[in-house]
């Protein structure tokens, strides 16, 4: 099931800010979504590279299987093909460990990453051999869902807003390094919580939360009643 456009924020309504980041909260959710994502868009290459070679196979429903993560467990929806066919590699038929999807989770959600960056995730999520057409299919799939969620437009006023960032180890260019994940999350007039958006940098800063400022800004946010920072955003706000 291809995600659709603002269902990360029905995700997010009713939930505590405080749990975004605990079991079952936003992170877990978007670890799930990037990989039904990710796995549909392997069976669409699949389907792709049969009807080249004149099958009739087409899709046939989903399986569900539970995948442990470095902090959790999720359950994915596995799509399936009619002929059985079908095989993924992201995650496979009897893996039930998915060591290093957390980190590039929060990567690509809190970054309008690159085709290339994304590429480079993606060989190191599968970790083995797979065709060019299949990592631009996946990446192409990818990229369009990060993109609508982060840049998609906001209320024109909320009456709190919290801005936090946290520390996290994201592999980058081979390397493990300490990084800073970003986080607006506004509450609505009506008692509903959104997140805002997600943004990766090596250090926080009011430098850097000016530009989140700015994003928000550009993305229709015109008022904010009462905002909830530490003192580099309040730098930043100034």
């Amino acid at each position: 099931m291809a995600i659709k456009k603002d269902r990360l924020d029905d995700l997010l309504a009713g939930r505590d800010p405080k749990a975004v980041f605990s079991k079952d909260g936003l992170f877990d959710e978007l670890k799930k979504a990037l990989a039904e994502r990710v796995l549909n868009a392997e069976l669409d290459d699949h389907l792709d590279n049969g009807a080249a070679e004149g099958s009739r196979n087409r899709r046939n429903g989903f399986s569900k299987k539970t995948v442990l993560t470095e902090t959790s467990k999720i359950d994915v929806r596995i799509p399936r093909d009619r002929e059985g066919t079908f095989d993924p590699k992201l995650i496979q038929r009897y893996q039930r460990r998915f060591p290093g999807f957390d980190d590039k989770t929060v990567s690509m959600y809190a970054r309008g990453l690159t085709v290339r960056e994304i590429q480079g995730h993606l060989l190191e999520l599968y970790g083995l051999e797979v065709s060019p057409d299949l990592i631009s299919t996946v990446t192409d799939a990818v990229l369009e869902t990060v993109a609508e969620w982060h840049n998609r437009p906001l209320e024109t006023s909320y009456p709190l807003v919290f801005f936090d960032a946290i520390r996290v180890k994201i592999r980058d260019e081979g390397l493990v390094r300490n990084k800073a994940v970003y986080l607006a999350l506004g509450v609505a007039a009506d008692g509903t919580k959104d997140i805002l958006g997600l943004w990766i940098e090596t250090s926080e800063g009011a430098k850097f939360w000016l530009k989140v400022m700015n994003d928000l800004k550009a993305r229709g946010v015109e008022d904010i009643l009462i905002a909830v920072a530490d003192k580099f955003t309040q730098s930043a706000q100034a």
